[in-house]
């Protein structure tokens, strides 16, 4: 889940403010003079923009893992055989699939 923060900075990169939590009822302090800030209902569409990004990104990165089974097999076959395949195979997922 997208935190206040987190959607700030991404419509407003490097600006200068806080996020104070009150027991769920949040407060903006915005010291940036160079930046105005969003709107709550720019913050809002933020938040699900990147929530919905997220969840795409995390459904394309879980499907490009080999099963389980799969991984135990090659890991097996690379301690007997003393290659390094599953750590490439599972290097090269994380370098093509970033988590944002």
């Amino acid at each position: 889940m997208t935190t206040t923060f987190d959607a700030i900075l991404s419509l407003r990169s490097g600006a200068e403010f806080t996020v104070l939590d009150d027991d769920g009822k949040e407060t903006i302090e915005w010291f940036d003079s160079k930046q105005t800030q969003p709107s709550d209902s720019d913050i809002a569409t933020e938040k699900t923009r990147l929530d919905n990004l997220y969840t795409a990104e995390k459904y394309k990165r879980d499907r490009s893992y080999p099963s389980i089974g799969e991984q135990l097999d090659q890991l097996y076959w690379d301690k007997k055989n003393g290659t390094n395949k599953w750590v490439e195979a599972i290097d090269k997922i994380k370098s093509d699939n970033p988590k944002p």
